[in-house]
């Protein structure tokens, strides 16, 4: 019987990899691909290590220290602008964050460099029918332009926020738009709690459970129960403002090249909910919110344009107090 690696051992063999990984990533770039002087007497490939620290404005013991797998901590700031010298694709740079133990990757990156443009093609293709690529965290990582028109929100705020799950459990009912959460959700943390499994200890995963554990009681309920289940066709019913309700009928469909994502399409599930959709995408400018504090979405996009966007935390915070005001009279 062999023994399971310690955590300090673990560690090692992650800044191991760390330091073989930057020193690959590095060897690929050319003085000439950043814009310096290809300079004489090259021994090796690629750029030398006090170019990328000085590309990257970060000191060069530092740089050298972490190339060599030293114990040293690494911001995200700091990752970030390595990651852009050694041009890093969105793969790349999640496989960095991973080595160095950061919990999240804050540069937002575009739908194309997550899922491809053939991915988005095919996104495009299922329109009008809603479609999205979630990861197994429900991460967001692509839509197409019916499923931006139902749930809008879900292209406008900062990318780490664009998660089906957060998104649910924070904010108050009377602005959820999904009317049989009581039996979908815990169906939904099922899923993810199965997918978690594979990813126990992981910085990312594990900061996502502990976010959503600290802002929601019920997710933190259903979290502890230790159910689990597979991704499987479903029905989910929603309500819009200006249209009533959709019922629309969830497949998933995998994905080949990545894994743990899947393309979710939504199928009306009767004639009228199809009539109703397109009633909504014939509206050239929808509300958004429930009856209480909806809002156009020219609106929205205008205080984002101006300044003044919040984060949906912030936003439906002041919305639960408004709310109560009027329930109160005040």
């Amino acid at each position: 019987m062999t023994s399971q690696p310690t955590s300090q051992a673990r560690s090692s063999q992650r800044r191991t990899e760390l330091a073989g990984f930057l020193r690959s990533r590095r060897a690929r770039i050319t003085p000439e691909d950043v814009g310096m002087p290809p300079g004489l007497r090259r021994r090796t490939p690629g750029l030398r290590r006090e170019e990328v620290a000085q590309l990257a404005g970060v000191g060069v013991t530092w740089y050298t220290w972490l190339e060599q797998g030293r114990p040293i901590n690494a911001s995200v700031q700091v990752l970030d602008a390595v990651a852009r010298v050694l041009r890093l694709d969105a793969t790349e740079r999640e496989h960095l964050y991973r080595l160095a133990g950061i919990p999240f990757v804050r540069e937002p990156v575009s739908d194309v460099e997550i899922v491809g443009e053939e991915i988005l093609g095919v996104l495009a293709t299922l329109d009008p029918l809603p479609a999205a690529v979630y990861n197994a965290r429900y991460d967001v990582q692509a839509t197409n332009a019916t499923y931006r028109t139902l749930w809008p929100m879900t292209s406008l705020v900062e990318r780490w926020e664009r998660n089906v799950l957060y998104k649910l459990f924070t904010i108050p009912d009377c602005c959820s738009t999904f009317v049989n959460a009581r039996e979908e959700l815990p169906w939904m943390v099922a899923q993810v709690r199965r997918s978690y499994g594979r990813h126990v200890g992981e910085p990312a995963w594990e900061s996502f459970v502990e976010l959503l554990v600290k802002e929601s009681p019920l997710f933190a309920q259903i979290w502890a129960s230790g159910d689990v289940a597979a991704p499987g066709r479903r029905v989910k019913i929603f309500r819009h403002i200006e249209i009533g309700t959709v019922n629309l009928t969830s497949m998933s469909l995998s994905i080949d090249g990545m894994p743990e994502h899947r393309i979710v399409v939504y199928t009306p599930v009767a004639e009228e909910d199809a009539l109703r959709i397109e009633r909504l995408r014939a509206i050239d400018d929808p509300m958004v919110g429930c009856e209480f504090h909806a809002r156009h979405l020219s609106e929205i996009l205008a205080d984002r344009t101006n300044g003044k966007s919040e984060t949906p935390s912030a936003y439906f915070a002041d919305a639960s107090r408004s709310l109560t005001r009027g329930a109160t009279g005040n």
